[in-house]
């Protein structure tokens, strides 16, 4: 596990000289960048609300077989 994780390191050495990645220029420099960040930001948002409503209703469901 220790050498995956060196080789890994030393080969991010190799390539820290390399240019930035031209698609995300491109998306920066024409604004579409907030389109992605806001896309990711709503499906991050929509997971957080689906896991707390399955954590209500578990709950209900285990409060309700404690009272049985």
């Amino acid at each position: 596990m220790v050498f995956i994780l060196f080789a890994l390191f030393a080969q991010a050495q190799q390539t820290g000289g390399a240019p930035a990645v031209e698609m995300a220029e491109q998306l920066r420099s024409s604004g579409k960048i907030y389109v992605v960040v806001v896309v990711l930001a709503i499906i991050f948002a929509g997971i957080i609300v689906f896991l707390v409503t399955i954590d209500r209703r578990l709950r209900k469901l285990e409060n309700e077989q404690q009272q049985q």
